[in-house]
């Protein structure tokens, strides 16, 4: 199945595109969308645009989304929640059911700690994902998101098989 993870940001967006074969995990496609415009509602637009294209280029079969990180600033915040908004809006037009998962989780399911730094982020993700060149920070993130959904599909996967062999056997 192809997944595809999106680290949400109003300036960057990242994303990026694996490919998860049982346990075993492939490097797609990553990048940057960078958003345009004058004022908010163009940068928006532009950022839904380029998301679309990531999708149709790449056709995923799931999506999952980091979770807003809520700080001091709330205008930077409400910013972020509105790049946030096109980030899970574009894959369920799509037809794509999106995972969300708070930083931490993605941390430790890439890492094995919540409190990872991006360099620690991106070092796991090229371990994972051999060969992969990163076209960034939000990039390195973006896969990360899509490994930390990767993991708990196949976990999903096996509690659905564990759970009908449950009750095959009844």
């Amino acid at each position: 199945m192809r997944v595809l993870g999106i680290d949400p940001g109003l300036r960057n967006m990242g994303w990026g595109v694996i490919e998860a074969e049982g346990s075993r995990l492939r490097h797609v496609a990553n990048g940057i969308c960078k958003s345009e415009g004058d004022d908010l509602a163009r940068r928006l637009l532009s950022l839904y645009d380029q998301l679309r294209a990531v999708i149709a280029a790449h056709a995923p079969g799931a999506a999952a989304v980091e979770q807003t990180f809520v700080n001091s600033d709330g205008a930077g915040t409400l910013k972020l929640g509105q790049a946030r908004g096109i980030a899970l809006l574009v894959p369920a037009q799509a037809g794509l059911v999106v995972g969300e998962y708070a930083p931490n989780a993605v941390k430790k399911a890439v890492v094995g700690v919540g409190h990872a730094d991006k360099g620690q982020i991106a070092h796991m993700v090229r371990l994972q994902l051999p060969g992969v060149v990163l076209a960034g920070p939000d990039a390195a993130d973006a896969l990360a998101i899509a490994i930390c959904h990767a993991h708990h599909l196949q976990s999903a996967g096996h509690l659905a098989r564990a759970l009908a062999q449950a009750e095959v056997r009844r």
